[in-house]
């Protein structure tokens, strides 16, 4: 269980922390796909999955999935009032995901450095999406701007 607002100074080389889980609903891809422009028949038509792909039922898209395992990230308070900047991330997706598959992050301190201003760090950390089932389905390697203890 992690503790609420990490600092950097807190974040020590290949701890990890683990996130809740959160189911993909339909209502999740519907809004996604339709708010973002991703009407691809992939993500949203049955008889196209059906027709053209090896799969049974329309898959989500990896850049919700992305947005899921950051919400789970944000809502595990690791980085509540911490946090100063998200930097980049390099990202990989491993497995497709599907409504009803229920999602959950293991995040790991990889990497950290101090800056020349002493009031912020940065942490490195991968960040595994598992699946139901344990599955890896996501790999990312976040870099993030965090306080240092005051």
């Amino acid at each position: 269980m992690a503790r609420i607002g990490l600092y950097y100074e807190d974040f020590q080389l290949d701890t990890v922390y683990t996130t809740g889980r959160r189911t993909v609903t339909e209502k999740d891809q519907v809004n996604f796909t339709t708010s973002y422009g991703f009407r691809e028949p992939l993500f949203v038509d049955q008889a196209y999955v059906d027709s053209e792909t090896p799969y049974k039922k329309p898959l989500v898209p990896g850049a919700l999935t992305f947005a899921i395992a950051e919400g789970l990230t944000i809502l595990s308070g690791i980085l509540h009032k911490t946090g100063l900047a998200f930097l980049g991330v390099e990202l990989e997706v491993l497995q497709p995901v599907f409504i009803g598959d229920s999602l959950a992050v293991k995040i790991q301190v990889v990497a950290k450095r101090e800056t020349a201003k002493m009031d912020r760090g940065i942490v490195t950390f991968v960040q595994r999406v598992l699946n139901q089932n344990g599955e890896a389905v996501m790999e990312y390697r976040a870099k993030r701007m965090l306080r240092r203890k005051p």
